[in-house]
């Protein structure tokens, strides 16, 4: 005669061991026979994931580097403006702002492949006084990890230009 389990106090009925017994070897049954068959399947699969995700990584990396020398270009032509404008006697020279934008680039500038020394444009009105402008732009060659080296190889390189306006006083 079968054993049997006991029925639970909802009313569901009794099944006999052999019944379990049963069902635990169907469930056996659809695991893989060989466990070590799949041993492997997860460094395929990290080999197959790894590049995009380094690509990505690095992608975000590259993008940061030219989103903070784009910032640096900005700061740099906005102190030369500043430099140009503020009252002094004698005013100074386009030379004079070119190496006050041209300091403060000086090693803020982060380049992880050869860098060049960036462009300054300084456009000064005639009389140098209020309410003629003073215009400083900067310009900048950027060549980063890959984006900006791949870019600069199809004969489109990456320059990131920073442009300030500002009156005389």
């Amino acid at each position: 005669m079968p054993s049997f389990i006991p029925a639970s106090s909802v009313g569901a009925r009794a099944l006999p061991r052999q019944c379990l017994h049963t069902a635990h070897k169907h469930a056996r049954a659809h695991s893989p026979r060989h466990p070590h068959a799949q041993r492997g399947a997860a460094a395929v699969e990290f080999a197959l994931v790894l590049p995009i995700l380094l690509l990505v990584f690095f992608g975000i990396v590259e993008l940061s580097l030219a989103m903070y020398n784009k910032t640096i270009l900005t700061n740099a032509s906005r102190e030369g403006a500043r430099a140009g404008i503020v009252l002094s006697s004698p005013k100074m020279t386009e030379s004079q702002i070119r190496d006050v934008v041209l300091a403060y680039t000086n090693g803020a500038l982060l380049s992880l492949g050869s860098s060049t020394p960036p462009t300054v444009t300084v456009a000064q009105s005639s009389p140098a006084s209020f309410p003629y402008n003073l215009s400083v732009t900067v310009s900048y060659t950027y060549a980063g990890l890959g984006l900006g080296s791949m870019l600069g190889a199809l004969g489109q390189p990456i320059v990131l230009t920073g442009h300030t306006t500002m009156v005389n006083e």
